[in-house]
């Protein structure tokens, strides 16, 4: 399934509006740009932060393992796939992962004179569940549609408050006491638009986003152990069945390949950057097999592992 507009914070048709939005993703745009000196991704002193540069369309798509975040697309676009759905989004859009994911990137529209250009933020579900109190005093709206992302339409006051938390970048006082101000007005924001409900129910105890968010949590942490769903779906205070149901909506796939990806992802980070072989690696994470590691590895990555592994060492990251 492909989206690219689902859950969308709506943009009246004005065209002041409009203007003051493009004028407002052309100076973030430009500060990013300023942090920015060659391709690739750099992680800011503010702890949560990271801006992007790419210039050029990404010839593949390019596996890694995502923490909940949103991005914020200044210029150019990209698609990030998430199991069997495709998000595609661009120019002042918003990509949310509310739960930590094994995804799929691609920058689908870059040059050198317009590179791709794009702010991550790392979301906090402990800051989420103090702001929604502030947001939803009543108590959250019922959800009963979950996804795995949603792409939002950026307005000029989102846009704006990303510039000023970049901005904040160049003066060491103001990212330690501004920064943590402006992430907070960014949060609300998200909070107050059409999917902040879901957003929010990230960071409630006993909500099934919550729930299923814990049984990933055992899932990062013992990749390389057993696993039973009887026992995640204990975990999560769920039947087996609605465990299923509840995990493969938010994760947008099912908890043995969930636990597949994090295992490959984790004997790939292994490989590279503690030059270990593929066996070592292999009995590391959990396999029994070589073999079914080699081959598992090879449909996932594109390449057995050692090809692999060449290729990544002759190439900068994209995140």
């Amino acid at each position: 399934m492909t989206f690219q507009s689902e859950h969308t914070l709506a943009i009246p048709a004005n065209g002041s509006i409009k203007e003051s939005l493009a004028v407002e993703t052309l100076r973030l745009a430009k500060l990013i740009s300023d942090h920015t000196p060659y391709d690739g991704t750099f992680r800011q002193r503010i702890p949560a932060l990271s801006v992007g540069r790419y210039s050029a369309a990404s010839k593949d798509e390019v596996k890694s393992f995502d923490l909940p975040s949103m991005l914020i697309v200044a210029q150019g676009a990209k698609t990030v796939t998430v199991g069997q759905e495709v998000y595609q989004f661009a120019q002042s859009q918003i990509l949310m992962l509310p739960v930590a994911l094994p995804i799929a990137l691609k920058v689908t529209h870059a040059s050198r004179s317009e590179p791709y250009l794009s702010v991550k933020l790392v979301l906090d579900p402990q800051k989420i569940a103090e702001l929604a109190l502030r947001v939803y005093p009543n108590g959250v709206p019922a959800v009963t549609k979950w996804s795995a992302g949603y792409v939002l339409n950026a307005d000029a006051g989102m846009i704006n408050a990303t510039s000023r938390l970049v901005e904040c970048l160049t003066n060491t006082s103001d990212a330690e006491l501004l920064g943590p101000l402006v992430m907070d007005e960014i949060l609300l924001r998200v909070l107050r638009s059409p999917i902040g409900a879901r957003i929010a129910e990230l960071g409630f105890a006993g909500s099934e986003v919550n729930l299923v968010t814990k049984a990933v949590a055992w899932l990062r942490n013992h990749y390389s152990h057993p696993m039973k769903v009887a026992e995640l779906a204990e975990m999560a205070h769920m039947s087996e069945s609605t465990f299923r149901v509840h995990f493969k909506s938010i994760t947008s796939m099912s908890p043995l390949q969930y636990q597949k990806a994090l295992r490959l992802h984790e004997a790939r980070r292994l490989m590279v950057s503690e030059a270990m072989d593929a066996t070592t690696a292999c009995n590391l994470v959990g396999y029994a097999s070589p073999s079914q590691f080699n081959r598992d590895y090879s449909r996932f990555f594109g390449n057995p592992p050692k090809r692999d592994i060449a290729g990544l060492r002759q190439q900068l990251p994209l995140k």
